[in-house]
Formats: C-alpha cells, sequence, structure tokens
C-alpha cells in the first residue's frame, strides 16, 4: 500500500455537528488549504476569524428550491470524483473550470434527533440529507485521491497527519470505509421509518444497523472473536447502562446481564434476579431488596456463585452487603447509593451497571435471531396475563396466596429457556428447570435441584412442597403434571391447548389441585 502523503489544498466543511469544526478549519488553514462552506458551518467558520469561500461563490451557481439543492453540481461532484492520476479527467477538469477538492468533512442532517423529538412528517422529511449522502459516497469512491471525514472522533487523525505531510492511502481507505457505514446507517434509520409511518411491521427488505461500542476479547468460547454494537434504542439495559466499577464485559457478562435485566423488570415490587448462563437460578419478590436476595439465592445457591444480579430498585448497603458475600460477576440496577457502591467497592471485579430506570416489559419491539442465510424477525414478548386472563379449570380454585404466586411464577417462566417449569411459593422461585427436551425431565430437575437447596439450607422437605408450578408451554401428556404433583405443587399455571387437555385436567382433579390456563404461550429458545 502506498505511502505517500497527499496534502489538502482545499476541503469542502458542511456539518451539522460544530462539534471541533473549528479547530479542524484552523488546522487546516495553517497547513494551506482553501476552505469551501455552506450554512452554519460557514458562518461558525468566519465568526471564528478563518477565510471562508461560500460554496456558491466557488461553483457560481446559487443555493435554490430553499437550499435542497446547493452543493448537487458538477463543480463539487467533479472536483471530488475527478481521477488526478488520468490525464482524461484533468483535463476535462481543467476544461470546465473544476477545481478539485482533497477533503470533504461532511455530516448529514439530525434525521434521528429529528425524529425523536416527535415532528410530523414533513419536518422529518426535510431532515432527510440529500446533497451530504451523495457528497460522502463520491469522496468515499474516490478515496485513492480525496479523504473524506464523517465524524468529529475523526478530526485528531487528519490533523496529526496535516502536521506529517498529508494523508496516506492507509487512512484514505478507513475513512472510505466508515463513511459508506455512516450513510448506510443513515439510510437504515430513514427507511425503518418510513416502515413504521406505513404500518409495515415487517417490511419487504429490512435494514439493520449499530455502532461498534467495543470490541470483545472474545465470544461465546475464547476461539471466538466478538464485538457489541449499539442500535440507538433508547430502551434501558445494557446500551445505556453506567459502568461504575468493575473490569471490562465479556461477551457472556452482556448476553447474561441482558437476560437479568429483562426478567426483574417484570415485577412491580422490590424484586431480584440471579442468572446463570442467560436463565434465571433464583428469582424473588419481597418488602425490600434485601429480603428478595435472600429468598431468591435459596432457590439454587450453587448455580448463584459467579452470577449475574438484576434489581428493579435503588441498590442499598445492606443488599450490596449481602451480595458481595458471594462470587458474583455482575449487579445491574437502575442506581445503587453511595453506601452501596463504597461496600461494592472493594470487589474490584465485580462490574456493576446503573441503567437509571427499567424497561417496560409490555413496549413493543422487535427481536432478532441469526439463521443460516438470514435472520429471523419477531415481536419481542411482551405478552402478560393477569387474574382476570386466567380460566380456572379444575374442581379446585387457586387460593388467593396461590394465584399471586401462579402469576409470579408465570412471569418468571417467561424468561426461562425451554421447556420451563418453575415452582414457586411465597414470591419466590423454589425450583426451575430449564432448556430440557423433555418437559417431564425439566419438572424433575426442578423438583432435584429443590432438594439439594433444602439441604443447603439444613430442611428436611422439598423447598417445592405446598409450591404452585408454572410450564411455559401445555403439557402434552398427564405425565408431566404427575411429576409435578410429585415434588409437592398444590396449584399449577399453564397455557393450555392440547388436545389431551382433558386427560391432564383429570390428572389434577385426581389429586385435589388447582390448575388454571392463560391461553397463552412463553416458549424461549
Amino acid at each position: 500500500m502506498s505511502s505517500e502523503r497527499l496534502a489538502i489544498r482545499r476541503a469542502l466543511l458542511s456539518v451539522s455537528d460544530k462539534q471541533g469544526l473549528v479547530a479542524l478549519g484552523k488546522a487546516l488553514v495553517a497547513h494551506g488549504a482553501q476552505l469551501l462552506s455552506t450554512g452554519g458551518s460557514a458562518r461558525a467558520l468566519r465568526d471564528a476569524g478563518l477565510a471562508v469561500t461560500d460554496v456558491s461563490e466557488h461553483t457560481g451557481f446559487p443555493e435554490i428550491l430553499d437550499g435542497r439543492v446547493k452543493t448537487l453540481v458538477p463543480q463539487v461532484h467533479g472536483g471530488i470524483l475527478g481521477r488526478r492520476d488520468l490525464p482524461e479527467h484533468v483535463s476535462q477538469m481543467a476544461r470546465h473550470d473544476i477545481a478539485p477538492i482533497d477533503l470533504v468533512c461532511v455530516n448529514l442532517y439530525p434525521f434521528a434527533a429529528t425524529v425523536a423529538s416527535g415532528a410530523g412528517w414533513d419536518d422529518c422529511i426535510e431532515n432527510i440529507d440529500i446533497g451530504g449522502p451523495a457528497m460522502v459516497r463520491a469522496a468515499a469512491k474516490n478515496h485513492d485521491h480525496v479523504a473524506i471525514l464523517t465524524a468529529p472522533s475523526q478530526y485528531e487523525d487528519l490533523i496529526a497527519a496535516l502536521e506529517a505531510g498529508g494523508t496516506v492511502l492507509e487512512a484514505r481507505r478507513r475513512w472510505a470505509a466508515e463513511a459508506y457505514a455512516h450513510t448506510a446507517a443513515y439510510d437504515s434509520m430513514i427507511a425503518t421509518w418510513f416502515a413504521r409511518q406505513l404500518g409495515e411491521e415487517f417490511p419487504p427488505v429490512m435494514t439493520l444497523s449499530g455502532e461498534r461500542r467495543e470490541t470483545l476479547r472474545y465470544g461465546e468460547n475464547p476461539h471466538q472473536k466478538a464485538a457489541f454494537y449499539v442500535n440507538g434504542d433508547t430502551r434501558p439495559g445494557i446500551a445505556t447502562a453506567r459502568q461504575v466499577q468493575g473490569k471490562a464485559l465479556s461477551y457472556n457478562n452482556l448476553n447474561d446481564t441482558d437476560a437479568a435485566f429483562e426478567a426483574v423488570a417484570e415485577f412491580d415490587r422490590p424484586a431480584i434476579v440471579i442468572v446463570k448462563h442467560a436463565n434465571p437460578c433464583g428469582v424473588a419478590v419481597a418488602d425490600t431488596a434485601e429480603a428478595a436476595w435472600a429468598a431468591a439465592l435459596r432457590c439454587d445457591p450453587v448455580s448463584a456463585f459467579g452470577g449475574i444480579v438484576a434489581l428493579n430498585r435503588t441498590l442499598d448497603a445492606a443488599t450490596a452487603e449481602q451480595i458481595s458475600t458471594i462470587f458474583t460477576e455482575v449487579i445491574v440496577a437502575p442506581d445503587a447509593d453511595e453506601a452501596a457502591q463504597a461496600v461494592l467497592s472493594k470487589k474490584k471485579n465485580l462490574r456493576l451497571l446503573l441503567t437509571g430506570s427499567v424497561p417496560d416489559p409490555t413496549a413493543p419491539g422487535l427481536a432478532f435471531k441469526s439463521v443460516a442465510g438470514g435472520f429471523l424477525a419477531q415481536d419481542r414478548d411482551a405478552g402478560r396475563v393477569e387474574e382476570a386472563d386466567l380460566r380456572v379449570v379444575t374442581k379446585r380454585a387457586p387460593t388467593s396466596a396461590e394465584m399471586q404466586d401462579l402469576l409470579f411464577a408465570f412471569r418468571v417462566a417467561k424468561h426461562v429457556k425451554s421447556n420451563a417449569v418453575i415452582y414457586a411459593k411465597n414470591g419466590a422461585t423454589v425450583g426451575i428447570g430449564a432448556g430440557q427436551m423433555s418437559r417431564v425431565d425439566s419438572a424433575r430437575i426442578a423438583a432435584r435441584k429443590s432438594q439439594d437447596a433444602a439441604e443447603a439450607a439444613g430442611e428436611s422437605a422439598p423447598l417445592t412442597s405446598g409450591s404452585v408450578a408454572a410450564s411455559d408451554a401445555f403439557f402434552p401428556f398427564a405425565d408431566g403434571l404427575e411429576s409435578v404433583i410429585a415434588a409437592g405443587a398444590v396449584a399449577v399455571i399453564q397455557p393450555g391447548g392440547s388436545i389431551r387437555d382433558q386427560e391432564v385436567i383429570d390428572a389434577a382433579d385426581r389429586a385435589g389441585i388447582a390448575m388454571v390456563f392463560t391461553g397463552m404461550r412463553h416458549f424461549r429458545h
């Protein structure tokens, strides 16, 4: 790759984000460059005492159509696209009085900010940039001869290049790649907005874009490369969180923390969710976060070691003290008071993330999954059942206390990998069976882990004794329900909908337990 440095004799600066613009302009002038500019950019540069030529003066063609056409002229695009290494291009440029432009610095109309402000259709349309993307793409295409900047974060490198004598091809190629990504993301935002305005949740062509937040040490395993991208969604979570302390987050940390925080947002009362390998291993609600922590930990203290802890309330010192008694990878919460932060500061490697608020579990949104040759898109599972939605199908109806535990357990089931069976009692999970090919196995595994937890707590009876149970999908046969009954459950919540529902209901009636149908399934693969 050529190491030849190209000087910048003429630069076109036209930006909506004025950050760093004056410093860049001063550096260019100091190194002999003529500045071309438009509108607010030109005013900012002149106010700083710099000599600026308006683009309309440079081209001899006025801005027209309320500024919609000002740079879409041959004197601009010819100056950007002309190849300096082709005599035919050079002679044509000279014949048509087209001066070469060696640097284009453009960032685009603030379309995303306009949409976010709640502006109407006409304002949003007017904030779709046309001339800007055209210049960006032209300069990026001709990067052998032209440098293209699209973000203030690039200015420092450009200024350093000026001081070294000019830009090198390697840098121009990197900026060109970033420029195409910039315009692609911009067009993606516009396409997504248009689809929403037209009521198309799944348009014929779906475009996705993201900005790299950081390159991760590795992916799920050390032999896999990975990076973390953000897409501008303001939903509270790992993308919007502020990391207060701790070492860098890994791929698995990010995935598990997202799972934990989305789960804890389901509950109105103070809640704790402990996650291990993307599955909750303990969930509880209580009057205080400290009480919820104790109840959640009791469910599976072994799996909680090295897990992720999520709260839906401000973390206080007493709760922080309790959590810090076991090895914890990440704590995520809306906030943490100063005393709690002081407690956790003693655990230098523990990551503390503060999000400011919790996400709305019922808010619409899309979820994606990659498959060979493409990706799947679906609505986020924002489904929720309330007591009024339930249908009692057994002779015995749940008691009021059982009903509350049933609703709690079904909300937990939404966040457990299928097949999922959850046992709960007094607002806390007491057994979680996740990700098994057979629902019977999930029920049995959860019951066995409940026995282990009881032994760890010095109790003789399994924690599932007298509990309620939730299943994320229907029981296809009575054997799954019978396993739940054998574990000591006295009430069950499930979607229903199997051709053998009556067989399952009859088994519940024979055991004298209560069962309700939700009519809603929560598969999670």
